[in-house]
C-alpha cells in the first residue's frame, strides 16, 4: 500500500461531517456489549472487528444499529464522545463538528442526562487530547416523530452551552424536507445553526428543498448538485458549503468506484467544498485518507490546504476561532513550504 504524503498527515485538520457513532471504535462498542450483558452475533473481539468491514448498505445499517444498541448507560454516552476525541486527535483533527443520533438518545435518556453526559465528555476530552469539538444533534429521517422531542434536547442544550445546532440525517427517500420544515423554523428561531444531509441518495431537488424549506446553513453530502448546472451556480454565488465524504459515497455505491469523485468538478466550478470522513470506523478510512484519494485523483497539495480553509470558513465557529485555525494552518504551510 502506498504511504500516505507526509504533508496530508501532518496538516492539521478540520471536519465537518463525521457522525460520532460511526467514529468509535469496534473495541469500545465491545466493552459495552460485555458491560451491559448484551449478546452480540459475534463472541470475539476480532470477528466483531471483522463485522465492521463494509460489505454492503444493509450491513452497514446492521452494523450501525447492533453498535448503538450497546449503548445502555449514560456513562456509555461520555465514554464514546471522549472516545470521539481521542479519534480526532490521532488524526491530527484539531477541530471538528460532529454529528450525534440524538432520535436515539431521547427515546432511551432524560434530556437532562443527555446534556448532562455530553457537557461532561466534551470538557473531558479536550482536557485529555487538546482538540475541539462541538456537537451537531440530529434527527434521523425515517423517525419524523422524534422531532419534536430532539428540538427540545437541542433547545436545552444551547441554553447549556453543549450543543451549536440541529441536524437531519438518514433515510432521504421517501423522507422529504418539508416534513420537518416547523422544527428547523423554530430551530432557526431560538439561534441555533442549521444542517442537513441532501442530494446524497436522491437527486439536486433534495438540496434545492433543504435550503429553501429548512433554511439550511450547510449541506451534508450534496453531489448531486452536479446535475444541476443552475443549482451549481446558486450554491457557488451564495458560498453554501458542501460536507463531502469521497470514501463513504464510494462505499454506499452514490458513486461508481470506477469514476473520479465529482467533487473535482464541484471544486472547479467554484463550489466551497469540505471534505469528511462521514462514519470512518464503518468505511475503513481516516480524514487522511481521504485527502490522500483526491491527492491520487490530482488534486495538488496545494488544492487540498485550500479543501482543508474552506472547512475553517464553513465551520459554525465566530470570526476569532475562525482566524486562530486560520493562523494555525498558514504557520504549518509555511513550515512544510506549501505554496498557496
Amino acid at each position: 500500500m502506498k504511504a500516505i504524503n507526509l504533508d496530508i498527515i501532518t496538516m492539521p485538520k478540520i471536519e465537518l461531517h463525521v457522525h460520532i457513532e460511526g467514529a468509535v471504535s469496534p473495541k469500545i462498542y465491545y466493552s459495552l456489549a460485555e458491560k451491559n450483558k448484551i449478546k452480540l452475533p459475534y463472541d470475539s473481539l476480532e470477528k466483531w472487528k471483522d463485522f465492521f468491514e463494509f460489505k454492503d448498505f444493509s450491513h452497514f445499517i446492521n452494523v450501525y444499529g447492533t453498535a448503538v444498541s450497546c449503548i445502555k448507560t449514560v456513562e456509555d454516552i461520555s465514554l464514546i464522545i471522549e472516545d470521539f476525541y481521542y479519534h480526532q486527535s490521532k488524526q491530527n483533527i484539531i477541530y471538528s463538528e460532529a454529528f450525534i443520533s440524538a432520535s436515539f438518545l431521547i427515546e432511551n435518556f432524560k434530556i437532562e442526562e443527555i446534556i448532562e453526559a455530553v457537557h461532561h465528555a466534551m470538557i473531558e476530552g479536550e482536557r485529555k487530547y487538546n482538540v475541539k469539538v462541538n456537537i451537531i444533534p440530529d434527527i434521523a429521517r425515517h423517525l419524523p416523530e422524534s422531532q419534536k422531542k430532539v428540538l427540545a434536547l437541542v433547545k436545552a442544550g444551547l441554553e447549556s452551552g453543549t450543543f451549536i445546532g440541529l441536524g437531519l440525517g438518514g433515510m432521504e427517500i421517501g423522507y422529504p424536507p418539508h416534513l420537518f420544515k416547523d422544527t428547523f423554523k423554530k430551530a432557526k428561531n431560538i439561534g441555533l445553526r442549521l444542517v442537513a444531509h441532501a442530494g446524497e441518495a436522491v437527486g439536486a431537488e433534495s438540496i434545492k428543498n433543504a435550503i429553501h424549506e429548512l433554511g439550511v446553513e450547510r449541506i451534508g453530502h450534496g453531489i448531486r448538485c452536479v446535475d444541476d448546472e443552475l443549482l451549481m451556480t446558486f450554491l457557488k454565488e451564495k458560498q453554501i458549503p458542501l460536507e463531502i465524504s469521497p470514501t463513504s459515497n464510494y462505499h454506499l455505491g452514490v458513486i461508481n468506484k470506477k469514476e473520479k469523485h465529482p467533487i473535482r468538478k464541484m471544486f472547479d466550478k467554484g463550489l466551497l467544498c469540505t471534505v469528511n470522513t462521514d462514519d470512518p470506523v464503518m468505511f475503513s478510512t481516516t480524514l487522511s485518507k481521504e485527502y490522500d484519494l483526491l491527492a491520487n485523483q490530482g488534486f495538488t497539495i496545494e488544492e487540498l490546504y485550500e479543501l482543508n480553509t474552506n472547512a475553517i470558513t464553513s465551520s459554525f465557529l465566530d470570526t476569532q476561532e475562525k482566524s486562530d485555525l486560520y493562523k494555525i494552518l498558514n504557520e504549518h504551510k509555511i513550515t512544510y513550504n506549501i505554496r498557496s
